[in-house]
């Protein structure tokens, strides 16, 4: 057996041919590096060139769609005579031709002002029942046992896929043997007829993601079911609640079919007095671009009121 003389240090190893030409090559592979931080610097320019141009589009897309509510807008305050002319877009080299003179009209309108009023009295009562109902409704499908839970729930799912219009005909005939055809009551109770299978629907399913513990924790500190309801998961519950509220307003809001069929012909909701106004008038622009633009706005108003709560509902209901 051989055995070598020479000492085995760790320190010798690595003093002198740490300074040898091992060394150089160290040190001459570090610039190297340099030219791989700037490849990898060029994809960060083009995902923020991508960025803008994404940005860009969005911008120029939502412009697009924004161009028909600017040109009715527009054409609110343009007088008969001047849009008879031309279109809308004349204002741009004439914008003197802008007058109030038509909201004037319509205010003087009884038809169309009853008709705003009518539909208000029409939307927050249909909007306030199926919010209130559907929260107790979901809650209980959610967190309460009671014989049937499940089987009640999958009618309230089959009842999502019934058409409008299938129920036309025979809730006509049921509203008129009790007395609700052609009132603001029967319009209501259908509209919160329809929209109760999807508020069951919405709400059950955000109420279940509720967890247990927490709901449990407070039936130990003596919480009932209505309270625990109303201080726990109603508080939770609210972005999916404020959701399903603006897209019941909305529904109902700009409604035609159910308010045609169902409304009093005296005292129609918006949808229907803007209608009549074609169909007795025909092109009676001076009333229906103001009141068209009235009834736009409204649920635009409610929507940006509620817009942060809205998106709230919808990341929740996505992250979930």
């Amino acid at each position: 057996m051989i055995h070598s003389d020479q000492p085995q240090d760790p320190l010798a190893a690595t003093g002198p041919a740490a300074t040898g030409p091992a060394a150089a090559e160290t040190t001459t592979a570090t610039p190297a590096a340099a030219p791989a931080a700037g490849t990898s610097a060029r994809p960060a320019y083009a995902k923020l060139a991508a960025g803008g141009l994404l940005r860009v589009f969005l911008v120029a897309a939502a412009l697009f769609w924004l161009l028909p509510t600017l040109g009715l807008l527009i054409s609110s305050f343009l007088s008969p005579t001047d849009l008879n002319k031309g279109g809308w877009w004349q204002v741009l080299t004439a914008p003197a031709r802008l007058t109030a003179g038509n909201y004037e009209r319509l205010l003087a309108n009884d038809t169309i002002t009853g008709s705003l009023l009518n539909t208000v009295a029409i939307a927050v009562p249909a909007t306030l029942l199926v919010l209130v109902l559907g929260a107790f409704a979901g809650y209980a499908f959610a967190w309460l046992e009671f014989p049937g839970r499940d089987w009640l729930f999958l009618v309230v799912v089959g009842l999502l896929v019934v058409p409008v219009q299938v129920a036309l005909i025979p809730v006509s005939e049921l509203f008129g043997s009790i007395g609700l055809f052609e009132t603001t009551a029967g319009v209501v109770l259908f509209h919160t007829a329809f929209g109760l299978p999807f508020a069951v629907f919405l709400l059950r399913n955000f109420f279940a993601e509720i967890p247990r513990e927490l709901l449990e924790a407070a039936r130990l500190d003596g919480a009932g079911e209505l309270r625990l309801f109303a201080r726990v998961v109603l508080p939770l519950g609210g972005p999916a609640i404020a959701s399903l509220g603006i897209f019941q307003f909305l529904w109902v809001w700009n409604d035609m079919l159910v308010a045609l069929v169902f409304a009093d012909s005296a005292n129609p909701p918006v949808t229907v007095a803007l209608q009549q106004q074609v169909r007795q008038f025909g092109n009676n622009i001076d009333v229906l671009a103001p009141g068209a633009f009235l009834s736009m706005v409204i649920p635009l108003i409610v929507f940006f009121a509620f817009q942060r709560q809205f998106v709230s509902g919808v990341m929740a209901g996505a992250i979930k």
